[in-house]
């Protein structure tokens, strides 16, 4: 499986690993792989550069889009994968567009795509609850950013493969 994943600032990054930090009985993403999803591309039916070729023609006419992490917030029950999730919420309806164009263009993952896309930075997973849920309270200073590319990530090797530039 591909996907599509959001660059993001180092700040947003350390903000992350920092908040992991606090909840020590989760599991924290790995440094360095701070990221969020954009839109996952199967590869199941073409190889990996005909679908990453599709992406660029997809993507060939996107503009930039503003990004912003407003706060703290948790998947309590996750589609896949160990519970609960704490992630940095993001706002964007640049984002929610394009996650929309690309799902015109490639098959839709239920549960996690469509209309059930939330854009998001994970913190960490699968720690206690109750320290978890401590997170939430946490008041953080906005984060702005725009985003210019994209990147293409191979999941199956834990790399990513390419970019696309936007606007």
């Amino acid at each position: 499986m591909f996907s599509l994943n959001v660059p993001v600032p180092g700040e947003v990054a350390r903000l992350a690993s920092d908040l992991a930090r606090e909840w020590p009985s989760a599991s924290p993403r790995p440094r360095g792989e701070h990221s969020m999803v954009a839109k996952r591309l199967a590869t199941d039916d073409h190889p990996a550069s005909v679908v990453e070729a599709r992406a660029r023609e997809v993507l060939a006419d996107q503009p930039a889009v503003a990004v912003r992490i407003t706060g703290v917030d948790w998947f309590a029950e996750p589609t896949s994968g160990t519970a609960p999730v704490v992630y940095l919420a993001v706002e964007s309806p640049g984002l929610h567009d394009l996650h929309r164009t690309l799902c015109d263009a490639f098959h839709t993952v239920p549960r996690v795509e469509g209309e059930e896309y939330t854009p998001h930075v994970t913190v960490a997973r699968g720690g206690d609850r109750a320290s978890g849920r401590r997170l939430l309270d946490r008041d953080i200073e906005p984060i702005e950013w725009v985003v210019d590319e994209l990147a293409f990530y191979d999941a199956a090797h834990a790399v990513e493969s390419g970019r696309v530039s936007l606007g």
